[in-house]
């Protein structure tokens, strides 16, 4: 991955990309590219023209084959920089596929046979179905479900991420991906995918653009271009005859020069580069995007279904305050709390641990404690755990319930505001764990699913881009209340199922909305394929891979807001770059056509404001602006337009402001530039 983030044009990366770039000159390559193909027609044409001037009638003098010649020179170049701009865009992409590349080698597989055997096979040999066994310093064959053994994982070649992953059976951490080394103990694997068909192959072919299709806004911009190239080449073949019976003689040469002027080029030569980076700026954030359409429609979003454990909240309830029941001190409740979670190894035990430390509990001769006391370990039917020390103290911390029932058996009095104690933390989403000693309460630790830090913030973002955030959670009503709050998300749906999931995301679809979603276990996969946007975790199955359209590489659920970003980035970039071209092609037509008339009709003359050197060097001028522009906006199609979150009537005002204007005046300042410099020369060449 680093590879891609090294630089944003490399030497190397030019070099290739125009080899590429001259590659595409192949007609069956630019056919795709409509636009393009034109400019190429007609640079064929004008080519012949400077070897062979009197083909079809265009002999204009001793001067017409080097005029031919000049003009046949930059459209080659016009061709040749819109070839270079989508090569570059691959070009990037193509960085990480080379590391992706690198990551696939032909592994040898310990595949176990029925009969208990095991035999060695080739990576390519594997059949879906296949068992192999992995051990700590090899590589994973193939992609495959875990089914026995529990192992960290080093996935950096594909993620990027240095910290090994821990792999088990069953729940969402049961997939691999081929390529990834086992650094600990051992896994048994079951083979998912065909050898060609593995999640790498999919994102080197996926990244290459091997699989990359148009998305419905691209084909409609493609559209959009084919159609005002024909009103311009329409308007190209009316003047013919017009100039005619005016008596002014224009060569073929020049109407192809004026047709390539006024067709929408600009656009014509970014388009496919603006497609290819926006893909390729997800690949950047490590999220693999299995179309071009799916970033897309984050550029379209309107609502985000987020799971709330482990994407809203960090999902091991933490132990943030310490509550004593009247007559007791907190100290004691605090020492109490800690003696019973010394060998409690659950996250919320060692939470317990963390906070009693940090307020100030005395933690002397932990060991001892341990080695001489009896561990009374959780289990559902007690719901309570704890430790009896060696001098017959009995610690127990656990639900309000069991521990109610503890002390009432032992014949204890029940603290007259304990109940009062269970109520506050349960109002505020908290789980309460009640505290005893020799079965006297104490008070109530309150646990708590804590909101990861700065969502609140992300989620104001996503508010002001116009997406709405629900947050779905299996949680009571309450608890799930609670955390909506404190996270800041703007509607959620309490004791969730996963048909709860699907039904919410068919509900927004069906009121026009492009819905987005995050999720990684096997119950999230059906939502996942219901949504527009569907955004898998890498460390999830599977199941919920296949079903997503994208991949998150680093599992981290928040991304989904970066790709939002990007995919509004890409439609903005796609839009800016299309207002500047026309406004270009407009500015272009009133530019030129009064320079190339003046000579016959004085009165047009008037309408000559940028006073230009001569016909010819008024087209000279203009193709030479119309080749040019396009490696100078390379940038701003390959970084994107920078977004910022605004309304869509402020984001088209700045747009038509910044794009529409900026493309009208640039031509008239660019190319009134580039006739100060040419004129001249072309007058001592006697054009």
């Amino acid at each position: 991955m680093e590879t891609v983030r090294k630089g944003f044009i490399t030497s190397d990366l030019v070099k290739s990309s125009l080899i590429g770039a001259l590659k595409k000159f192949n007609p069956v390559t630019m056919i795709k590219n409509p636009v393009m193909f034109v400019v190429e027609i007609g640079f064929i044409f004008v080519l012949l023209l400077s070897f062979f001037p009197n083909l079809l009638g265009g002999a204009e003098g001793e001067h017409a084959q080097l005029y031919n010649a000049i003009v046949a020179i930059i459209l080659f170049v016009t061709i040749l920089f819109a070839n270079f701009a989508e090569s570059i865009a691959e070009g990037r992409g193509k960085a990480q596929v080379q590391t992706l590349k690198n990551t696939k080698t032909d592994t040898q597989a310990r595949v176990l046979l029925a009969d208990g055997t095991e035999v060695m096979k080739q990576a390519h040999e594997l059949k879906k179905g296949d068992i192999v066994l992995v051990q700590a310093g090899e590589v994973i064959p193939n992609d495959g479900e875990v089914i026995e053994g529990i192992a960290t994982v080093d996935e950096s070649a594909i993620t990027g991420e240095s910290a090994p992953v821990v792999k088990e059976r069953s729940g969402d951490f049961s997939s691999v991906t081929g390529g990834t080394t086992v650094t600990s103990d051992w896994l048994m694997i079951e083979i998912t995918s065909l050898p060609g068909e593995s999640f790498l192959d999919k994102m080197i072919a996926l990244i290459e653009g091997a699989s990359r299709k148009k998305t419905p806004n691209e084909i409609a911009l493609n559209t959009l271009l084919v159609s005002l190239t024909i009103i311009f080449l329409l308007v190209v073949v009316t003047l013919y005859p017009m100039t005619t019976y005016l008596n002014v003689h224009i060569s073929i040469a020049t109407l192809i020069a004026l047709t390539v002027c006024l067709i929408p080029t600009t656009i014509g030569g970014l388009l496919s580069a603006i497609g290819i980076a926006g893909m390729d700026r997800v690949t950047q954030f490590n999220v693999i995007a299995m179309s071009g359409r799916a970033v897309e429609a984050c550029g379209d979003v309107d609502t985000l279904i987020l799971d709330k454990t482990g994407t809203i909240t960090y999902g091991n309830r933490m132990a943030t305050e310490f509550l004593p029941v009247k007559g007791v001190d907190q100290q004691t409740l605090m020492q109490a709390a800690w003696l019973s979670s010394l060998t409690d190894d659950t996250p919320e035990g060692k939470s317990i641990l963390s906070l009693a430390c940090d307020l100030g509990v005395t933690t002397t001769d932990e060991q001892q404690l341990i080695q001489y006391s009896e561990h009374i370990p959780f289990t559902a039917q007690t719901r309570m755990s704890g430790l009896n020390l060696q001098d017959g103290t009995i610690i127990r911390k656990g639900a309000y319930d069991t521990i109610k029932q503890d002390s009432l058996a032992a014949g204890q009095h029940i603290p007259t505001n304990l109940e009062q104690l269970v109520h506050q933390v349960s109002a505020v989403g908290g789980t309460p764990l009640v505290v005893s000693l020799n079965h006297n309460i104490l008070g109530v630790i309150h646990l708590k699913d804590v909101v990861k830090s700065g969502l609140k913030e992300r989620f104001e973002q996503l508010r002001a881009m116009g997406i709405k955030t629900i947050m779905c959670t299996g949680d009571n009503p309450l608890t799930a209340a609670a955390i909506a709050k404190e996270s800041g998300v703007d509607s959620f749906i309490a004791e969730s199922k996963p048909e709860d999931k699907i039904k919410v995301i068919k509900d927004e679809q069906a009121l026009g909305k492009v819905v987005a979603m995050t999720g990684d276990g096997t119950n999230d996969a059906p939502a996942l394929a219901q949504a527009n946007v569907g955004l898998a975790m890498n460390s999830g199955t599977n199941a919920a891979k296949e079903a997503a359209n994208m991949v998150d590489l680093d599992s981290n659920p928040t991304k989904i807001i970066e790709v939002v970003e990007i995919g509004k980035q890409l439609l903005m970039t796609r839009g800016a770059l299309t207002t500047f071209s026309i406004a270009n092609d407009v500015a272009k037509y009133f530019a030129i056509i009064p320079a190339m008339l003046m000579v016959a009709v004085p009165e047009m003359n008037a309408l000559n404001i940028m006073q230009l050197h001569s016909p010819t060097s008024a087209i000279i001028s203009a193709l030479i602006f119309n080749a040019v522009i396009i490696p100078m906006l390379i940038p701003i199609a390959i970084k994107g337009v920078k977004y910022k979150p605004m309304s869509a009537t402020k984001l088209l005002q700045k747009n038509l402001f910044v794009y529409g204007l900026g493309g009208i005046l640039a031509p008239f300042i660019g190319i009134k530039v580039i006739d100060l410099l040419t004129g001249p020369l072309l007058t001592m060449l006697g054009l």
